[in-house]
């Protein structure tokens, strides 16, 4: 029987501290990047370029990213020796902003899972676009336009709202939403809603299409420029001369 739990996972502390202690060693280009300040925003977005390692979302929205477990359930897994019973985790992280990523995990101990489940949401954080009803006053509060997402039965749709309406939903989807930073939405859905991870990552999808569509205020002439690797060539070059010296250098003093 699956148990729902929304909390904040800043009452497991001690879990974390040993990853926080030890210095990042990126093993991505823009992982080294990042970390030597070549750049310095999330401008990585606008050239698809893929986040491998969680710690480059931890440099640009670490100090506002809140984490919370959607659900834990148990599953089995048939091996040899019989049937195991590890546990799934669905995190979902955002910095109610405009970021928010979703992330599920499956191991044999929860806390694991949970660790193991944030990481890999961080990595999958993606910008949302807000945007007005009416008026241009304050900070962008609805969806741009009407966005669907799918995953298995489910199709959840986002309808955008005037100011002040809220967020008429279920639990879930308000929840993705409100960490995505937007305050008044409608929305729909259909299929078999009473499988949470399927709703959650529905939700996402409807999330993560709201830049998909070209809205008046994206209709500007685009200026294109060159990717981070290609601007910062010699810079990776040396960067990556340096990393196997120091991994062969290692190498030969373990031997």
């Amino acid at each position: 029987m699956g148990v729902d739990l929304v909390f904040n996972l800043e009452s497991d502390p001690e879990n974390l501290l040993e990853a926080e202690d030890k210095e990042w060693i990126p093993m991505t280009k823009l992982g080294r990047l990042v970390k030597d300040m070549k750049i310095k925003s999330l401008e990585i977005y606008l050239f698809s370029l893929p986040i491998k390692q969680s710690e480059i979302m931890d440099i640009f929205l670490g100090a506002s990213l809140n984490d919370e477990v959607l659900k834990i359930m148990p599953v089995q897994k048939q091996m040899h020796a019989g049937q195991r019973t590890p546990f799934k985790a669905f995190v979902a992280i955002g910095e109610y902003n405009g970021h928010v990523g979703l992330a599920v995990k499956c191991s044999k101990e929860v806390v694991t899972d949970i660790c193991g489940a944030i990481i890999l949401a961080k990595r999958s954080i993606v910008p949302v676009q807000g945007d007005y009803w009416g008026n241009k006053i304050g900070k962008p509060h609805t969806v741009p336009c009407k966005v669907t997402g799918h995953c298995g039965s489910i199709l959840t749709g986002l309808i955008p709202t005037p100011k002040g309406t809220g967020i008429v939903s279920d639990p879930v989807p308000k929840k993705l939403l409100m960490m995505a930073g937007i305050d008044d939405c409608y929305t729909s859905a259909r299929g078999c809603t009473a499988t949470l991870g399927n709703f959650a990552k529905a939700t996402f999808d409807a999330i993560s299409k709201t830049y998909s569509y070209l809205t008046p205020n994206l209709w500007k002439e685009t200026v294109f420029t060159k990717s981070p690797y290609q601007e910062f060539t010699n810079h990776l070059v040396k960067t990556h001369q340096s990393s196997v010296q120091r991994t062969q250098a290692s190498a030969v003093v373990t031997t």
